[in-house]
C-alpha cells in the first residue's frame, strides 16, 4: 500500500514541475527570440514481482518439499520529469521598423541538430549566446541587448553605432556611416547542448563541443533582417491544452493518493481493533 501511495505521489511531483514548465512558456510567448522548453518525464526502475512457493514430490521416506518461484510480472516505482530540454526551431518574423532590431535566420545547414545565435557578452564579461535581436543602443553608443549586455562584432569586441542610424546587410555587415563591422555569430551542430542561463542567453553544456564561428564554416548559410523580431516559437493553443492534460493527469494521481490516504486510515483505526 505505501508503495503504490509513493507511486502516486511521485507523479504529482512530476506533472507540477511539469505545469510550472509550461506556465513558462506560456509567460514568454511574446518574447522575441524565446525557445519553448519541452519537458521530459521518465519512470524509476521497475520492480519484477515473484511468488515464492513450494512443491512436495513424494518419496519413500514420506514426500521432499521443493522450493518453487513463479514470475507475476513488474511493478512501476512512480514517475519524475528528468529535464526540460529547450526546442529550437525558427520562430515567426515580425516587422517592427526599429533599425537596432535584427532577425537571424537559419539558412541551410550541415547538421540537422545545428542553430545559430548573437555573440553577446554578459554582466560578468563572459560570452554568451541569443537568439533575442530585440537590440538597443547605450548611452555610449554601444549596441547592446535590453539587458544591457553588449552585442559582439565577429573579433568578441561591442559595437560602437554611435547612434540609431546604421544599416545592416542580409550578410551581417553594419554599414556605421563609412564604416563596416560584422556581427558576432556563432555555430553549434548540436543545438540541444546548449543550455539556458536566463534573460534570453545560452551557453555550451558540460559535455558539448565548442562552439564555431558561423563565418568560418562553408556549409553554415544564414540571412539577418534588419527591422524585424523572430518571434518565440511557443505554440499558445498547444501549450494551453498540455496544461489542462497535465492538471487533469495531476487530479487523477491526487485522487488515487486520497484512497489510499483513506485505506490506510481504516487500516489503522478499524483493522487495529481487531487486534
Amino acid at each position: 500500500m505505501l508503495r503504490g501511495f509513493y507511486t502516486a505521489a511521485s507523479g504529482m511531483i512530476a506533472n507540477q514541475r511539469m505545469q510550472e514548465t509550461l506556465s513558462n512558456n506560456i509567460a514568454n510567448s511574446n518574447t522575441p527570440g524565446y525557445k519553448a522548453d519541452q519537458g521530459t518525464l521518465r519512470a524509476f526502475p521497475e520492480l519484477l514481482i515473484e511468488e515464492m512457493g513450494g512443491t512436495t514430490v513424494p518419496t519413500r521416506n514420506g514426500g521432499l518439499t521443493l522450493p518453487t518461484q513463479n514470475e507475476l510480472g513488474s511493478l512501476n516505482t512512480g514517475v519524475y520529469m528528468q529535464e526540460a530540454v529547450p526546442k529550437f526551431s525558427q520562430g515567426d518574423l515580425r516587422e517592427t521598423g526599429n533599425t537596432t532590431d535584427l532577425a537571424l535566420l537559419n539558412g541551410d545547414l550541415p547538421d540537422d541538430e545545428g542553430f545559430l545565435f548573437f555573440n553577446v557578452q554578459n554582466e560578468n564579461g563572459d560570452v554568451r549566446q541569443t537568439r533575442n535581436g530585440n537590440f538597443t543602443v547605450d548611452g555610449e553608443g554601444f549596441l547592446t541587448t535590453n539587458q544591457g549586455y553588449y552585442v559582439h562584432d565577429d573579433a568578441g569586441q561591442p559595437i560602437q553605432t554611435d547612434g540609431m542610424e546604421f544599416n545592416v546587410r542580409d550578410n551581417g555587415t553594419l554599414e556605421i556611416g563609412e564604416a563596416e563591422v560584422q556581427l558576432g555569430l556563432s555555430y553549434t551542430a548540436n543545438a540541444p547542448d546548449m543550455v539556458k542561463e536566463g534573460s534570453g542567453l545560452f551557453t555550451p553544456g558540460e559535455d558539448a563541443d565548442p562552439l564555431e564561428n558561423a563565418r568560418g564554416n562553408d556549409g553554415v548559410n544564414f540571412e539577418i533582417q534588419q527591422n524585424v523580431l523572430e518571434g518565440s516559437n511557443v505554440d499558445p493553443s498547444r501549450t494551453m491544452t498540455e496544461m489542462m492534460n497535465t492538471y487533469r493527469t495531476f487530479e487523477m494521481n491526487q485522487r488515487a493518493l486520497k484512497a489510499y490516504d483513506q485505506s490506510m486510515q481504516k487500516a489503522v483505526n478499524d483493522i487495529g481493533k481487531l487486534g
